[in-house]
């Protein structure tokens, strides 16, 4: 059944949000990452549609045509208190399940924990679960080599130099982390959210308010604490094989760690698996929040 994607708008915890939507049922949240967009989910949509939900894809706080946010917070807790609150603002019920890429990862974690009546399942991609990553930085070298934007992205002189040369930057990480993935299309429409400076300094925000000396607040920092434990309902974590942006190891160490999780390594995807492999990736995620 041939599924339309329509766009639309809600208010929801001070932010107005541009959200696409497919499908009637019960919601499925999808949260996309950096340097992305809601469109990234465009292939998982009208799959969710076809298995019952009312798949909704907002464009994250600071990502045009979404809002910059009014108090300046762009920490991992006020994605996930977002993502509740449009829960709730789209009338969400106890059989919603929601999907996060990248930033969209931790930031569905942060909402599961903290609010976990809305949420029946939850899957993770390309950022795992618990402390893994947090432990990659301090012992894993290659790893910290692969994060070595978001180090860059601390120092003001990113502010100038990411959005120059037409943000030539953000293909550069689209070709890094995804290699052999021809993701211009895709590319430009995170280039098309990012290109007014404010948003850009918004997408930079997520970065210093993990790293560095971003605005935080204690009832983020709450959400955040608990997102990194274990969560309460089934969650899925879906890793590239050829993710160059966070390597496999990482994931496997996740998986070591969280053993409540069930984790999938997708052989010959990257970092922006739900484009690279969609049929593999929606059969994955399909058979994940549908199941008994």
């Amino acid at each position: 059944m041939a599924h339309d994607i329509s766009t639309h708008t809600v208010t929801a915890n001070g932010i107005d949000f541009t959200y696409l939507e497919c499908g009637t049922g019960p919601i499925a949240l999808c949260l996309h990452g950096f340097p992305d967009s809601a469109h990234s989910w465009r292939h998982l949509m009208p799959a969710l549609a076809d298995a019952g939900f009312r798949a909704i894809a907002p464009f994250t706080r600071g990502y045009a045509p979404t809002s910059v946010a009014p108090d300046g917070m762009y920490q991992t807790g006020a994605l996930s208190a977002d993502a509740n609150a449009l829960h709730e603002a789209l009338g969400g019920d106890g059989d919603a399940v929601i999907i996060g890429h990248d930033w969209g990862a931790p930031s569905a974690y942060g909402a599961a924990a903290s609010e976990p009546h809305r949420w029946k399942r939850v899957v993770g991609m390309a950022v795992p679960p618990g402390s893994a990553m947090g432990a990659a930085f301090l012992n894993n070298l290659e790893q910290s080599k692969r994060s070595w934007y978001m180090f860059y992205f601390q120092h003001p002189l990113s502010d100038m130099v990411v959005p120059a040369n037409d943000l030539a930057f953000i293909d550069m990480l689209w070709r890094d982390w995804s290699p052999g993935y021809a993701g211009e299309h895709d590319s430009e429409n995170c280039k098309a959210c990012l290109r007014d400076p404010a948003h850009m300094s918004a997408a930079l925000g997520y970065y210093r308010a993990t790293l560095g000396v971003g605005p935080r607040s204690e009832k983020y920092d709450a959400i955040q604490v608990a997102g990194g434990g274990e969560l309460p309902q089934p969650t899925l974590y879906i890793h590239g094989r050829n993710d160059g942006c966070i390597g496999t190891e990482v994931a496997e160490s996740a998986a070591s760690m969280c053993p409540w999780a069930t984790f999938a390594i997708v052989e010959g995807a990257g970092h922006f698996m739900q484009l690279e492999k969609p049929a593999e990736i929606n059969k994955l995620i399909i058979d994940w929040v549908t199941a008994k």
